[in-house]
């Protein structure tokens, strides 16, 4: 119960049914709360309605409801979601951790059904599936039952949850994207507590950094890490400060030819170039009523991207709309529209703006048709300038043409792919597709080192630097909104019917984030042409764009690994980070749907799109990208046409339930899992093995070791184990040593139900540099280990390893950005399991900071205008951190030794709720506590 200090408890009646409310305007006789921007309104009825006169008192009510826009950041309030939802490579873990926490409760004594989900958690498994199949009408089949046979103990542990835990929900495999299912069904908007007659905001936290696509929405949420979203399920208040908002404001509309993908793109640009990490973002302004829903909801994806907690959108007539057409109850949506206009929250043409930090402001009618790469999302190219930007990329990953110019040689037209045309049959090839003739494409640059290769099928062509090798319509980005997804599948058609087809060595996919795309595929008729193109169904999930892009065929692998191509992807997803996509693919460009099937088109990311032609007609003429572009008003007609209310219910109904697969699987039951010693999927983490009731001392950290030095942009990519496993690593050789054989190795995403897979994997990204002895170790995984008097190379995990044999504890030196990218709990779960108490970096993105501290590492950050070069470090210094074991919290400043070098850094630990989490040893160790000591 609320301790109502402001007496905002009220009654709000819709329909026949009386709903509690906290009202915000019980606030403005004092506080102007109603010029809050929409997302701090949200927060402030959180509190409201959760005040306990402890972890929220009335003067935090009083602190947000008196913001000061222009504040730096530092009033602690303590936020309460409503739900938690999970993907299944981070919500595995989550639930693998409630499992051995009931067993550490019940081996301390407690009562071990204590440990359930206190607020609605609800999995979807979307992270497993692969593309090992592609080109064919038997894909997605072929890769929902390879899904099932590498993840069966994992989907039976799932299923063990699903019973034994209360208020927890799983959403089967080949169903969609967890982001685009939280959109279109899980999503309230707002939110009813029928336990306690209670009507409020929709709020959540995810194990996903994409959980933001649901700010579309008009619902607050946001990703975090899974050790995070795990407090927030046993009902820890999510301690924040309450941040700085920044208002985009919004005007005119997007022109011919610009589509929601090019909008996100320069947005992204935009708010990188502002600067907000650790800021909240809110759209407004007359193009917000311009905007539809599930452009919203492109833009709400990729706030991670550029970098801000959450990019939100108020309530409207749009969001209305949206609720209606996707099939929600007419009730809830009575609600919704009352409740929003009731608090204030309420957009229409004439709400007075909000008071924002800062501003700024976007004409969408000055977006242009755009793609992002070669490895960040927020380096934004204009199609007319994505040639020579590849160029000049290029140079980055090619030694040889540093120093060159772009100018290409003219005297060699492009060879042509199809030399040699595979048997033809129902299908495209398995390799490749039904290739038309074209000499038209692109000329040959100086770089080139075309590589002749011959296909599974027959067909002989050639690979260059540059060819797209992958070009995959994916990720919750894009396939959510239908305005490009039938603008990809109309610009299939067209290429079709003037005798187009993708180039031979394009690996084509099609991974919706539902199975409503694929309805309004067949309505509209465009699933024939897509196929055509090679761009069959593949599966519904998050394939390429986590790395589950599958092999390239053996032939086009080899070539390009004997060879050292330089060859490219392009998908439209959100993510690009260096070798993230594919292990042979050094390059990657993200799309909208429309501009990947292009490519796939052309072949090469070195082809000017804008001017050159894709290629010839049936009759000899050359086919321009401007020839077989879909007009917005034909998209739009398709939308209206092929795009169903009822394909939302029938998609939806009855989601819970999965398919035969899912309904026949062996499940254990019991309220403690039955861990299986020789698993290799699942195992009980060692975070409670002997865990005191009460916490230790916190100690100062002498005679370190760097196990490694890193530069700036560190992603959590780079630290946490994802994508293939390779035989020779260490996780490789574990599993070999386990009886798994290499076919079977799945992904490390898969088995992050399994600690020692995933610590082994740590650090061990085939294009993390350790810049260790100046730079001297190859990329991947690899340090010095120096504890011997002398440098000796190995994995990172050995040399972990070694330095646990003497208890000798470990840091990493980082630069700017440290732990950028997505929420992966990992990142900081492997930093933790090898050893390493501390990271000193020039600065952190929000989350992995966050999660650090979560699993009792410390986050300290170098002083303005000092660095690892600054300060001469080398990292064969030993370390020695002065000042944590102060007292009873770690000060905000501590000294580090290292070497004959002595500074001072800055503490990382933000909050008050985070230095118990850092004495407590991680979060899980406080909240197992907290549970225990409650009785």
């Amino acid at each position: 119960m609320s301790a109502n200090s402001f007496e905002a408890r009220a009654t709000l009646s819709v329909g026949d049914r009386d709903y509690e409310i906290f009202r915000l305007d019980a606030l403005q006789s004092k506080y102007d709360v109603a010029r809050l921007p929409f997302s701090l309104k949200i927060l402030l009825e959180n509190l409201l309605r959760n005040e306990d006169g402890e972890s929220i008192r009335a003067q935090d009510i009083e602190a947000l409801a008196s913001w000061n826009a222009k504040a730096e950041p530092s009033q602690e309030i303590a936020f309460t979601p409503a739900r938690v939802v999970m993907q299944d490579f981070t919500g595995v873990p989550a639930i693998v951790d409630l499992a051995a926490m009931r067993d550490a409760m019940s081996a301390m004594g407690g009562d071990a059904s204590k440990i359930n989900p206190l607020v609605p958690a609800e999995l979807v498994i979307d992270h497993s599936v692969q593309v090992d199949e592609f080109g064919t009408r038997y894909a997605f089949e072929h890769n929902a039952q390879r899904e099932f046979e590498r993840n069966e103990e994992r989907y039976q542990f799932l299923r063990w949850g699903q019973d034994a835990f209360d208020g927890f929900e799983v959403v089967p495999p080949d169903t969609g994207i967890v982001h685009q299912v939280n959109l279109e069904f899980l999503a309230r908007t707002i939110f009813v507590n029928d336990k306690l007659g209670q009507a409020y905001p929709d709020t959540l936290v995810g194990t996903d950094s994409h959980t933001t696509m649901v700010n579309g929405l008009g619902v607050l949420g946001w990703g975090v890490g899974g050790i995070e979203a795990e407090a927030a399920m046993l009902g820890q208040p999510m301690s924040m400060l309450i941040p700085q908002v920044i208002g985009f404001k919004l005007s005119g509309e997007l022109p011919e030819g610009a589509t929601a993908t090019d909008l996100v793109l320069t947005v992204t640009e935009r708010l990188r170039e502002l600067g907000v990490v650790g800021r909240f973002v809110e759209f407004y302004g007359a193009g917000v009523s311009a905007l539809p829903l599930a452009d919203r909801a492109t833009i709400g994806n990729m706030s991670p991207e550029f970098g801000s907690t959450c990019a939100i959108f108020p309530i409207d007539a749009e969001t209305i709309r949206y609720l209606r057409f996707t099939g929600r109850d007419e009730r809830q949506i009575a609600l919704v529209e009352a409740y929003a206009r009731e608090q204030g929250l309420w957009h229409d043409a004439d709400s007075e703006e909000p008071t924002f930090t800062e501003t700024l402001e976007l004409d969408l009618s000055e977006v242009v048709p755009s793609i992002a790469g070669p490895k960040r999302p927020q380096d934004r190219i204009a199609l007319s300038d994505a040639q020579p930007a590849f160029r000049r990329a290029l140079k980055g990953y090619v030694p040889e043409l540093d120093g060159e110019d772009d100018a290409i040689d003219d005297t060699f037209p492009a060879s042509d792919p199809t030399a040699s045309q595979g048997p033809e049959n129902g299908d495209a090839p398995r390799h490749g597709h039904d290739h038309a003739h074209s000499a038209a494409a692109t000329v040959k640059p100086r770089s080139s080192r075309e590589t002749p290769v011959t296909l599974a099928d027959g067909t002989k062509t050639t690979l260059d630097h540059g060819h797209v090798v992958i070009a995959a319509i994916t990720s919750c980005t894009n396939t959510s909104n239908p305005s490009v997804m039938l603008g990809a599948g109309l610009l299939a058609r067209n290429a079709v019917q003037r005798g187009l087809r993708t180039k031979p060595w394009v690996k084509t996919s099609l991974a919706p984030g539902s199975k409503v795309v694929t309805e309004y595929y067949e309505r509209s008729g465009l699933d024939v042409f897509l196929d055509q193109l090679g761009f069959n169904l593949v599966g519904y999930g998050c394939t390429t764009c986590i790395g589950n892009s599958g092999p390239l065929p053996e032939e086009v692998s080899k070539v390009v690994n004997d060879q050292d191509l330089a060859v490219t992807s392009v998908l439209s997803g959100n993510r690009n980070f260096e070798g993230r996509i594919n292990p042979d693919v050094k390059m990657n460009y993200l799309a909208s749907p429309p501009l990947v099937v292009a490519y796939a088109l052309a072949g090469s990311m070195d082809a000017d799109l804008v001017n050159d032609p894709l290629g010839d007609d049936t009759d000899g003429n050359p086919v321009y990208l401007r020839d077989i572009w879909p007009s917005a008003a034909e998209v739009a007609q398709t939308i209206e046409q092929a795009v169903q209310s009822d394909m939302f219910r029938k998609s939806y109904d009855g989601v819970y339930a999965g398919d035969e697969r899912w309904r026949s699987l062996q499940v254990p039951t019991g309220d403690k899992f039955a861990w299986d010693d020789a698993s290799t999927y699942v195992q009980n983490p060692p975070y409670f093995v002997d865990l005191p009731r009460e916490p230790q001392p916190t100690t100062d950290i002498v005679g370190a070791r760097v196990l490694a030095l890193l530069g700036d942009s560190v992603t959590t990519d780079h630290i946490s184990p994802a994508g293939a496993i390779k035989p020779d690593s260490p996780a490789g050789r574990y599993l070999q040593e386990h009886g798994v054989e290499r076919k079977d190795f799945n992904s490390y995403g898969a088995r992050r139900g399994n600690h020692e897979v995933m610590m082994r994997g740590t650090f061990a990204n085939i294009r993390l540099k350790n810049l260790l002895g100046g730079g001297t170790l190859p990329e991947g995984g690899n340090t010095y280990y120096l504890g011997g008097g002398e440098r000796e190379q190995m994995s990172i995990y050995d040399a972990a390893m070694k330095y646990a044999e003497t208890r000798t504890p470990l840091v990493v030196l980082g630069g700017k950005e440290y732990g950028s990218g997505s929420s992966r709990d990992w990142a900081a779960k492997g930093t933790n399991l090898l050893g390493v108490r501390a990271v000193i970096a020039e600065s952190y993105e929000r989350i992995h900071r966050s999660n650090l501290v979560g699993m009792g590492v410390l986050p300290l950050q170098f002083k303005d205008g000092e660095s690892i070069a600054s300060l001469g470090l080398t990292g064969d210094e030993e370390f020695t951190i002065a000042g944590i074991a102060a007292g009873d919290t770690v000060p905000r400043e501590v000294t580090v030794n290292a070497g004959d070098k002595q500074f001072t850094v800055t503490v990382r630990i933000d909050t008050p709720k985070e230095q118990r989490y850092y004495r407590n040893g991680g979060i899980l160790q406080f909240v197992l506590r907290e549970l225990l000591a409650a009785g």
